[in-house]
């Protein structure tokens, strides 16, 4: 027999979709408190949360206001439905207040600013008091007790109290990342955690909120979709992307498609397991967003995703191949030469006249190169050493060869590289080489430090942007099938991946719709194997589909040359001349991120002159 719900249970189910932990009712009270327009916000929490007190300068409310805004659906906000379009405040549904106040005990105290008195209501469970006058500053004091316990079955699927608290912290530290305009104070069972002043701009909050000693600024643009981005370095890196924090028009939002757009960006350089901390801002027309998709308000939904995706990922790209993170030793060195001087030179490439130069392409799948964080970074926190890369910016010329034949184990380095060198002098060309360690490192030194390069991870990152710039300009051997490799999709993976077909004949793979449901590639490049493309276009298929965007046929190209680039090299073990380590350093001045090898190990380490006196007792 079907019955209509009493309001009580209709209360209850609204409030567990609006209030499903503690740090939920932290988020909805403090975007109240922002969308009144408040500078000071304070949070008092206590027993995981179960106990809240948040107090804000805002506007207030009157004495009227307080009953409607314990009332489902009664909002300030929003009026028309077209004004869900239109949005500009965080709060919107009008049920924030009334979930709440249906599962705990709620105390209510408001004053307005141009009011001699406060006003305050009291509910519990759902039942509320008649509004009384009392004294008060101007601004909403808003405390919530005994949270769920009417709804035992809620309350046992909390969590321990610390660890609803640590979400509780982590909600926070989102707002404050939201709204640097606004002074955050935090204190947990009456012990000030957090005090953040209010910021002038986001780079300045994220370096207070995410404690990282450099952070960089980036910004990108994709259709009209904007990008503020603060990151760290490559050399500052945590174990999970926790630390990758997501905001759309401001509101703290989760997105594995945009995450992905971080991490894509750090594509090459870092390691497997590692991750970035990075705060990023995504802001556009609020007509192409759609924020009304999830109870909590935690997802968003782009109408144009895949320019969403774009948008992050040149902003961090583009700030990352400038590599600002430069280390002060290389940075104090005054005859360096200027990143705007290296602009301005032209580097060309072209095929090599000699054998010693030329790159072995194999037809079989490559298999990615492991490596151990060990065996570069040793105990650098013990030796003092360091990791970081030279800042540099270069102008490739148009045209790219690569010459595809010759072997892998006569490969050596000369004086003839597949490169012309500007005349002008980097930092890597003018470091004095002094030998080789080990067959393994290169050893050269500035007026500051002695350099250990890995000749073997050098090489590989010049070859690796030779081979990617090569993709990039198209002078890639493009091999035509005698018949259409064909393969099967659902339908809707069709339709994205032919609208990304452009994309993919610039990366030399022509492809053609066979069908509603089949697609056939007609050529590809000579040196991918046919099940290899078909891998990468079912993989860019299903994050179009389950994302709304993809940089995955990319990504399946980068790895595919670090392989080549790795296999393409010499070897730790193999000696070289001055003639052939100079030579080297000099091709390394022509790639902005020549620091990093492809999968992210670093290039070279660092022994300041500093350390070595401070460890023979020469200085105190």
């Amino acid at each position: 027999m079907i019955e209509i719900l009493s309001p009580e249970v209709v209360d209850q189910i609204a409030a567990g979709e609006v209030v499903e932990r503690p740090a939920h009712l932290v988020k909805e009270l403090v975007e109240n408190s922002i969308d009144a327009g408040a500078t000071q916000i304070e949070v008092e929490f206590d027993q995981g949360g179960r106990q809240v007190k948040i107090i804000d300068d805002g506007a207030g409310m009157g004495p009227s206001e307080l009953p409607l805004a314990l009332a489902r659906h009664a909002t300030s906000k929003i009026k028309l439905s077209s004004d869900l379009w239109d949005l500009h405040s965080f709060g919107f549904r009008g049920e924030a207040l009334a979930s709440i106040s249906a599962v705990s005990k709620v105390q209510i105290r408001s004053r307005q600013k141009n009011s001699k008195t406060a006003s305050r209501i009291l509910s519990e469970f759902g039942q509320a008091s008649a509004v009384e006058s009392i004294g008060g500053e101007p601004g909403t004091t808003i405390l919530v007790e005994d949270l769920f316990a009417n709804v035992p079955a809620r309350l046992k699927f909390l969590k321990s109290e610390a660890a609803e608290s640590t979400q509780i912290k982590n909600v926070l530290r989102a707002m404050a990342l939201a709204h640097p305009q606004v002074t955050f104070r935090v204190r947990h069972k009456n012990k000030l955690l957090f005090f953040w002043p209010a910021m002038s701009t986001h780079l300045q909050r994220a370096k207070q909120i995410l404690e990282v000693d450099e952070l960089f600024w980036g910004e990108g643009e994709c259709n009209g979709i904007k990008t503020k981005a603060a990151m760290s370095s490559p050399n500052r890196t945590v174990k999970n992307s926790r630390q990758i924090w997501l905001f759309a028009q401001n509101r703290w939002i989760q997105d594995r498609s945009l995450q992905a757009a971080v991490i894509d960006a750090y594509r090459s350089l870092l390691m497997h397991g590692e991750f970035p901390v990075a705060a990023i801002w995504v802001s556009c027309d609020p007509e192409d967003i759609d924020v009304n998709i999830h109870p909590t308000k935690s997802q968003v939904k782009f109408l144009h995703p895949s320019d969403a995706f774009r948008s992050v990922n040149r902003a961090i790209r583009h700030t990352l191949e400038t590599a600002p993170w430069l280390d002060a030793v290389l940075a104090a060195d005054p005859q360096r030469i200027s990143s705007s001087s290296v602009s301005e030179s032209k580097v060309a490439y072209k095929t090599a006249p000699g054998p010693t130069t030329n790159f072995k392409f194999s037809d079989s799948e490559f298999q990615r190169t492991q490596y151990s964080q060990k065996s570069m970074m040793g105990t650098l926190q013990e030796l003092g050493l360091k990791a970081s890369p030279p800042k540099y910016e270069v102008t490739p010329s148009p045209s790219v060869e690569i010459a595809s034949a010759g072997s892998e184990e006569n490969f050596a380095l000369n004086e003839s590289s597949p490169f012309e060198v500007n005349e002008k002098k980097g930092y890597w060309s003018q470091l004095q080489v002094i030998g080789q360690a080990n067959l393994t490192y290169i050893v050269a030194q500035t007026d500051r430090a002695i350099l250990f390069v890995d000749q073997h991870a050098a090489h590989e990152r010049v070859m690796y942007e030779t081979l990617m710039r090569a993709w990039n300009s198209g002078n890639i051997e493009v091999q035509d099938y005698l018949l259409p490799l064909t393969f099967d999709l659902e339908p809707e993976e069709v339709e994205s991946v032919i609208k990304l077909q452009p994309d993919f004949e610039k990366l030399g793979v022509y492809i053609d719709e066979m069908g509603p449901q089949t697609i056939g590639v007609r050529a590809a490049p000579a040196v991918i194997k046919e099940k290899s493309i078909q891998a990468a276009i079912e993989l860019v298929a299903t994050e179009m589909v389950e994302k709304g965007g993809s940089f995955a046929l990319e990504k399946s190209i980068s790895d595919i040359c670090a392989t080549l680039a790795c296999h393409s090299v010499i070897r730790a073990g193999q000696a070289l001349s001055v003639t052939e380590m100079t030579s080297l350093l000099k091709q390394m001045d022509e790639f902005p991120l020549s620091s990093f090898c492809p999968h992210g190990r670093p290039v070279y380490v660092e022994y300041p002159f500093s350390k070595l006196e401070r460890d023979f007792g020469r200085i105190v």
